[in-house]
């Protein structure tokens, strides 16, 4: 793979917030590295955590972590698409919708941890086989341009992000 960052005119300017988060120029390596430390850090927060919301309306870490894989596998799934040549323009989501379907109550942290590790060996194995070319593939996602490049940073950034906020917002430091 070349190393590049993706350049503005690759993604749209709010997903700015998630590509500026990957230092350097190789979000491949911050996805490697963020499997273990994320795995790691998941496994030692304290069980009353997980259901924890700093503030009446915002999510749990368990609704975090699993709109943190549904970002990650639509992403993944646009990458694919794109790199595929398909050019047909890829639909939108909408992130709030998703979260009272999610069963976060349901599940244990367990469970979240095992998909979220699964899903991150999945995605590095998708990213890594692709050729500089495909890396420079534009589609179009949510009405707007978006490269397999972009798309790979925006992954390892979204993760960053809300590892960000659970540090800062739902533990007491």
């Amino acid at each position: 793979m070349r190393k590049r960052r993706p350049t503005t005119d690759e993604y749209v300017p709010y997903q700015e917030a998630y590509i500026s988060q990957v230092e350097g120029d190789d979000f491949l390596s911050t996805l490697k590295m963020s499997l273990p430390r994320t795995t790691s850090f998941l496994k030692d927060l304290p069980a009353d955590k997980w259901e924890h919301t700093y503030e009446p309306g915002k999510w749990t870490i368990k609704e975090i972590m699993l709109h943190l894989i549904d970002t990650e596998r639509i992403m993944a799934y646009r990458a694919l698409r794109i790199a595929r040549n398909d050019r047909t323009p890829l639909a939108g989501f909408e992130q709030d919708d998703y979260v009272p379907y999610s069963n976060a109550s349901e599940r244990t942290p367990d469970s979240i941890m095992m998909e979220y590790f699964t899903l991150r060996k999945s995605t590095i194995d998708l990213f890594k086989n692709f050729s500089d070319e495909v890396y420079d593939r534009l589609g179009t996602a949510s009405d707007k341009p978006i490269s397999v490049l972009a798309l790979g940073y925006i992954i390892a950034g979204h993760e960053l992000h809300h590892l960000e906020v659970i540090r800062d917002k739902y533990l007491e430091i």
